[in-house]
């Protein structure tokens, strides 16, 4: 029974190694101890210094009509990009501060559609501020978290939740407002919202079922290290799409000889599709980017859940996938519970339901880009977050939203003091 273990004590190879590290145990000892204790440091520091945060809720109310287009929700999402926080060694390292992040969420409940945006209490009057300048019509409460209430029980409740990834690298960009002409604010009857199919169908949904959509965005900083100039660079993004850009030209160019020189003849001009791509990769990093992460929480009791359901929102939040770019589920989105490489219908049910509550926590805690809740986040620009997320106008003829019951106006300036 121990002959394997007594082999390996008994194997030269390992006698060597283990005599090497107990001899040298006071170099690397003392230097995997300060790792450790360094990253316990930072995460104490970061975990005091948010814990000293307050943070709401906050319910935007539509009129009966908006018309703007989702430029209007680009410039207010624009407003919110900040790298504050992280500007030297010691705001991140010695006082663990981070650079601020916000959830964009829109929500169906018992088929009402409800928009809110989750950020710290500090930044409410400047996410009021810009809000009314680009829909002066709109009314914005601050109200209970929706998400306390709800609880995740396997006996009696039926729940799907997933977070999302990108198709392709993040530099190529997703179908846009702009893409279906909403730039030009066509009138109502010619608009193409992208947005209008998943809206319908949460308005659809009956009552005790829910579904919650979280679009939990952060400015996006150069945090990759050239490996030549060791300065910070930002190979996710920015580097990337310059380097698609290169590829494609340099395909273009044609073939080379052994020695490198172009091979005459085997060069062409460049396909209307790869001129296309270019222009398309160009303004998809002009513009400021958002580390991302998309999570989806449906949610109801086992009577009433439907995992029809379930196609309806990934549909929903796949309309917007353009052929450069789009997004896929990524389930299996807490390693620590299970195999992740394992099939979902293949899984334990305790790995099921332990991931399950483990992406319901993630999302009551808006948390994407810290322990224990970190997952691999992407990058969009303000364009495509403007898409995923604006107020929709008279093209969604959806009754469901939570809407003002009436058009206010200012008072009549004749009115007796």
């Amino acid at each position: 029974m121990f002959e394997p273990i007594t082999e390996a004590y008994n194997n030269e190879t390992f006698i060597f190694v283990f005599t090497l590290l107990y001899q040298t145990a006071f170099i690397w000892l003392p230097v995997l101890l300060g790792i450790v204790l360094w990253d316990v440091w930072v995460t104490y520091r970061r975990t005091q210094f948010l814990a000293a945060k307050t943070y709401i809720v906050l319910e935007i109310k539509l009129p009966r009509e908006i018309f703007k287009s989702p430029r209007a929700a680009e410039f207010f999402i624009s407003s919110l990009y900040s790298t504050l926080g992280e500007s030297n060694w010691y705001e991140k390292y010695w006082k663990g501060s981070v650079r601020s992040w916000f959830s964009l969420e829109l929500v169906s409940i018992d088929g009402e559609i409800h928009f809110f945006i989750w950020t710290q209490k500090g930044d409410k009057s400047k996410i009021e501020a810009n809000l009314y300048s680009q829909y002066p019509g709109i009314e914005i409460y601050e109200v209970p978290d929706y998400t306390l209430p709800v609880s995740y029980d396997p006996e009696t409740t039926g729940m799907w939740a997933s977070e999302f990834d990108l198709t392709e690298k993040d530099y190529f960009p997703i179908k846009t407002y702009i893409d279906y002409g909403m730039d030009k604010d066509p009138k109502e009857e010619y608009k193409i919202d992208p947005m209008t199919p998943l809206i319908d169908f949460l308005g659809s949904l009956s009552r005790g079922q829910q579904v919650w959509i979280q679009i939990i965005a952060r400015a996006h900083v150069k945090e990759d290290i050239d490996q030549v100039t060791g300065e910070k660079v930002d190979l996710k993004w920015k580097k990337g799409a310059t380097g698609a850009i290169k590829d494609i030209i340099t395909e273009a160019k044609g073939e080379k000889d052994k020695e490198g020189k172009l091979i005459p003849g085997t060069g062409r001009y460049l396909t209307d599709g790869e001129t296309e791509k270019i222009k398309a990769l160009e303004r998809s990093v002009s513009k400021n980017g958002f580390d991302v992460g998309i999570r989806v929480v449906y949610i109801a009791p086992k009577e009433v859940f439907n995992m029809g359901n379930v196609g309806g929102v990934v549909g929903g939040i796949m309309h917007f996938n353009s052929p450069l770019n789009g997004f896929k589920p990524a389930r299996g989105s807490a390693p620590k519970y299970g195999n992740i490489f394992l099939k979902w219908k293949d899984r334990p049910k305790k790995t099921i339901d332990a991931e399950k509550q483990h992406l319901l926590d993630a999302y009551k805690r808006r948390a994407y880009f810290f322990p224990p809740f970190k997952s691999p986040h992407m990058v969009l620009n303000t364009e495509e977050l403007a898409t995923l997320y604006h107020f929709p106008g008279g093209v969604s003829t959806t009754p469901a939203f939570s809407r003002i019951g009436s058009k206010k106006s200012d008072a009549p300036s004749n009115l007796p003091i």
